[in-house]
């Protein structure tokens, strides 16, 4: 089920996507006084479109009303909204015809509107501001399923970059949510930021349907060699930005469970609700 939000002046939301309280600390007046100096020249922008807002880590109301987040009913193999069924247990079309390499998997946000220009900006612009909205937006999906999936992770993981693209995007965005979301969990032991490698440059996912991107990926993922003997028995978790076809995911779990893991779940940002792109 999706829901789209409605009347999102105060930046929060009835589902409990809320900014954490700021943590007062009496002795610091000099930090604090610094900050509203800063807010004063830099007022805080929303993320998505750069409007300005009151208070830094949200959206602007227009954006709140271009997001949609994943509610139950979502199938509990790739997270995808549906339309009607049970809150648990619920499992698509597309992974009962084929299921993914993962046990479970649950996604925050439909890739579009809002959130679809906020992955865009950490991806492509530099922009690691979204990275701890995102990681928030995770732990409370889909009625804290996301949550429950980063608590029960032995090793919170995301899915590689290869070196070369690496070294042109300067970092790996769902490394970066991966790091946030261990670090509002309080699971920074947890983090294996590179657990898994990308052993082969591949093309663009963009534009290509399920068979083309399965081939395009496929064997392009390994366990990194000085996980290979810690991985056994482990419970993965791994991290992306969006799931769309969950090609890239899937050779990903393969690989965590070839080196023996014990179970592989997913939790990604953003998913594509498309009917004619099973998971």
């Amino acid at each position: 089920m999706i829901e789209k939000l409605h009347d999102p002046a105060s930046g929060d939301d009835a589902a409990g996507y809320t900014r954490p309280a700021r943590r007062r600390n009496p002795g610091g007046w000099v930090a604090r006084a610094a900050e509203t100096i800063a807010r004063l020249v830099y007022p805080p922008a929303c993320p998505a479109c750069r409007a300005e807002i009151a208070e830094p880590g949200g959206l602007c109301p227009a954006c709140w009303r271009d997001t949609i987040f994943i509610n139950p009913p979502a199938c509990n193999c790739c997270g995808a909204p549906m339309a009607f069924g049970p809150s648990e247990g619920l499992v698509c079309d597309a992974c009962e015809h084929a299921p993914p390499a993962w046990a479970r998997g649950v996604g925050a946000v439909v890739y579009e509107g809002a959130a679809r220009r906020l992955i865009l900006a950490l991806k492509h612009g530099d922009r690691l501001d979204v990275a701890p909205l995102a990681a928030r937006w995770m732990l409370a999906a889909q009625g804290g399923a996301g949550g429950t999936l980063v608590k029960t992770a032995d090793l919170i993981a995301p899915a590689p970059l290869h070196w070369k693209r690496m070294l042109k995007r300067k970092y790996n965005q769902s490394g970066e949510i991966a790091r946030e979301l261990a670090r509002i969990s309080g699971k920074d032991a947890a983090l294996a930021l590179d657990l898994l490698e990308r052993t082969r440059s591949t093309q663009s996912q963009e534009g290509r349907n399920r068979r083309e991107r399965r081939e395009n990926v496929a064997g392009a993922f390994a366990v990194a060699r000085r996980w290979r003997s810690r991985i056994a028995g482990r419970r993965v978790l791994l991290i992306d930005d969006v799931l769309t076809t969950g090609a890239t995911l899937s050779g990903c779990a393969e690989a965590c469970r070839a080196a023996g893991a014990a179970d592989v779940n997913v939790l990604t940002f953003a998913r594509v609700a498309r009917e004619e792109r099973p998971a």
